[in-house]
């Protein structure tokens, strides 16, 4: 399948990463928030990213910029691309939805980091058009895309995603639909452990990140990296992880819950671990 229209539903930092990568290829965008200006800062951002990538011989934003249409609500489209907040009574209302208005031969992926694409793909009658298409933060720069096959997803729909990976420039990789997929099921457990350590008195976060930074190699700490993702998102990734798996391990540090009862959700709200 070509995808020559796809609808992205979400504007945040996610969905507008997401709209904008689909846009630089040549494809044609609508882009839906509920929430609202979310549309506006998200194209506002778009062209902040694309300004920055147009200085290093990328595309013209305004180009890019021209392929993306805000719309009100779900429109018909060849393949639907959802970013939405990370809870499965919305994605799975936002499957029945688009299930009902996108035409039956569309495509539904879901950018979740971790609820599972089967549960998504019975909320419609087209399971086995159903997906995972889980990008990485920031879109526009990492290239990985894990591919997630619910129960129901068939050779074809899988196929026809992976390739449009390919054709986004990203490199995609294959998951099995368990809490996590890959992964969050890594990643998540060690941002907890870094919070411990926090919260244990082991280290402060500046030397937590050095130690990861330096001693893994890893371009960016565990608590930096949790605060781009959003301490919220942590939570809820780490709440499905620990029902789906039952293993403690896997339930969130008291102090990532504090520090999103506190409201401090890292960059989105200008305080996690740090401030910004």
């Amino acid at each position: 399948m070509a995808f020559e229209h796809v609808l992205v539903v979400g504007a945040g930092q996610m969905g507008g990463g997401i709209a904008q990568v689909v846009a630089a290829s040549g494809r044609r965008v609508s882009l839906h928030d509920a929430a609202p200006g979310a549309v506006e800062r998200g194209v506002e951002t778009m062209r902040k990213s694309l300004t920055r990538l147009a200085e290093k011989g990328g595309a013209d934003p305004d180009e890019v910029l021209g392929r993306v249409t805000p719309v009100d609500g779900l429109v018909p489209a060849d393949l639907m691309i959802e970013a939405v907040v990370e809870d499965p009574q919305v994605k799975e209302a936002l499957f029945r939805e688009a299930d009902a208005a996108l035409p039956p031969e569309a495509i539904l992926a879901s950018n979740t980091s971790s609820i599972p694409i089967s549960s998504l793909g019975a909320a419609t009658s087209r399971p086995e058009a159903v997906i995972g298409m889980h990008f990485f933060n920031p879109v526009p720069v990492l290239a990985l895309v894990e591919v997630i096959r619910g129960l129901e997803t068939s050779d074809e729909t899988a196929a026809a995603i992976t390739q449009l990976a390919v054709d986004l420039g990203k490199t995609p990789a294959q998951a099995r639909d368990f809490p996590g997929f890959v992964s969050n099921r890594i990643l998540m457990p060690f941002i907890n452990e870094a919070a411990y350590a926090l919260l244990e008195g082991v280290a402060e976060p500046e030397d937590i990140d050095t130690i990861a930074k330096l001693g893994f190699a890893h371009p960016m700490g565990p608590l930096a990296l949790a605060d781009l993702i959003g301490l919220d998102t942590c939570v809820a990734i780490m709440e499905v992880l620990h029902r789906g798996l039952g293993d403690p391990k896997f339930a969130p540090c008291p102090l990532l819950r504090q520090y999103v009862q506190a409201g401090r959700l890292g960059r989105k709200s200008g305080r996690g671990f740090y401030e910004y």
